[in-house]
């Protein structure tokens, strides 16, 4: 092939050995493909996923052991990773708590709803009652602005639009005391099970 006058290959012999180099490249097995020598991928141990899941958001301890044992981590190496994190301070229920609250609190849930989730999380009635009173939480204020969001307003003079809303508040997880408050309804007194 003669070289272009100005002393370079012709566009088709320029793109052909591009494609060349980039077929080259596309042949050689990724970082993620390659095995060690002993054939077998390696996993991460169970301290650098449960650091990992811990990077990127707080965690319940009972949440961690549930997410390694679904990693496929024994019971043991997960307790003894996550009391390890527990020592650092990376892992710590309360914080977890805490920043669970503020969470919901803020998404619009009552304190019914953050007390049925925390207990999953494996907190104790005494601990979920002190911290929720630590919140500092004005629950009608948060109620009634839930309804002015979701409504436009509070009041309703229709029955059954008053029950549509208090039904909504319940949902949410806020006490019959309050919701039947804000929306004048009748509220079953079953709903609310620790007033």
């Amino acid at each position: 092939m003669t070289p272009a006058p100005c002393g370079r290959l012709p566009f088709a012999a320029r793109a052909g050995a591009k494609m060349d180099r980039r077929n080259d490249l596309l042949a050689m097995p990724r970082d993620s493909e390659k095995t060690p020598k002993s054939g077998k991928a390696e996993r991460a141990s169970a301290y650098s996923k449960a650091l990992g899941l811990l990077a990127r958001r707080e965690h319940s301890r009972v949440e961690l052991k549930r997410k390694l044992r679904q990693g496929g981590y024994e019971g043991a190496e997960s307790s003894e990773a996550i009391d390890r994190l527990g020592e650092q301070h990376y892992q710590d229920d309360l914080r977890f708590a805490e920043v669970l609250i503020r969470s919901r609190a803020s998404q619009g849930y009552g304190p019914l709803r953050l007390r049925a989730e925390l207990k999953t999380h494996g907190l104790s009635e005494t601990r979920i009652r002190q911290l929720l009173d630590e919140a500092d939480m004005d629950w009608t204020a948060s109620a009634a602005n839930q309804l002015r969001r979701r409504y436009g307003g509070l009041g309703s003079a229709d029955p059954a639009e008053k029950q549509r809303r208090a039904q909504f508040l319940l949902r949410r997880g806020f006490p019959a005391a309050t919701v039947r408050g804000l929306t004048h309804a009748e509220v079953d007194e079953l709903a609310d099970e620790s007033d």
